[in-house]
């Protein structure tokens, strides 16, 4: 049985946006016992909480723990049971990888004028094929993309962007590119074919959570003009097999978004 965390209107939004917050997702003490890992972690680098002369760096990447007394808050967090929901309604229940924690990396972003290098536009990659990470039009092995807010975030805190109905753009290119796909650094035509959609913000309250259709574009944003520095987790919610694409009224609204796309839909 499917419960219902997001309504029909948050559902149709979803369809035609790409994405979906789920506010207060993370209750606030698991969020705080996330936070006190990650200044653990950094502080191991030299990057101290209360110390703003170690910030030296607009950006620091650490692997979210998963594992040990570290990785108890991050599996409380990832664990959450309005999140389950909303995948279980947005992919379908059995079709997804129930990981017990959060997973991938978290970006410290830091107040800082530097260019960190990593805020070109992008759609995440998914399956790896030889020596590269490629996207297809089945989604293989990703069924969302989450983005969990650790601290609040506002528009001068490095917010990430993300362009507005580009999951439907991206679909139709890649229907193109056939089983094999795009990788990165020939998704050129994928980038280019969103490139006049209404661009959004990730802004929040800690806690809350993202949903994100695997085919939306985004990016990070810089400089950090805020005062405090900015953690998020941004980690794939992986599928079990790839969508089939073959029957739009039974589809879930991640796979019914492809089909609408290569149907003509905005």
């Amino acid at each position: 049985m499917v419960l219902v965390m997001l309504s029909v209107a948050e559902i149709t939004a979803f369809l035609r946006d790409g994405f979906v917050a789920i506010r207060q997702a993370v209750p606030p003490q698991v969020v705080d016992a996330c936070v006190e890992v990650v200044w653990a972690r950094l502080a191991e680098r030299g990057v101290q909480r209360d110390d703003p002369s170690s910030w030296t760096a607009p950006v620091v990447r650490i692997d979210c723990p998963e594992r040990g007394h570290d990785g108890r808050p991050f599996a409380q967090a990832g664990t959450a049971r309005p999140l389950w929901e909303a995948y279980d309604q947005l992919i379908g229940p059995g079709t997804w990888w129930k990981r017990q924690g959060v997973g991938g990396t978290i970006p410290v972003r830091f107040p800082h004028p530097a260019d960190p290098g990593d805020a070109g536009w992008h759609i995440e990659t998914s399956f790896q094929s030889g020596d590269t990470w490629r996207t297809n039009i089945r989604s293989r092995d990703r069924g969302l993309l989450a983005l969990f807010l650790f601290t609040d975030v506002g528009l001068r805190d490095a917010p990430t962007r993300v362009r507005v109905g580009s999951h439907t753009d991206a679909a139709r290119v890649l229907e193109a590119a056939g089983e094999d796909g795009l990788d990165l650094a020939s998704a050129g035509p994928l980038l280019e074919a969103s490139a006049a959609r209404p661009v959004a913000h990730v802004t929040g309250a800690a806690g809350d959570v993202y949903l994100c259709h695997p085919f939306l574009v985004h990016a990070a944003s810089w400089p950090h003009r805020g005062t405090t520095p900015r953690i998020m987790a941004q980690p794939g919610v992986a599928l079990l097999e790839p969508f089939r694409l073959a029957d739009r009224e039974r589809a879930y609204p991640v796979e019914r978004a492809i089909l609408s796309a290569l149907e003509g839909g905005s």
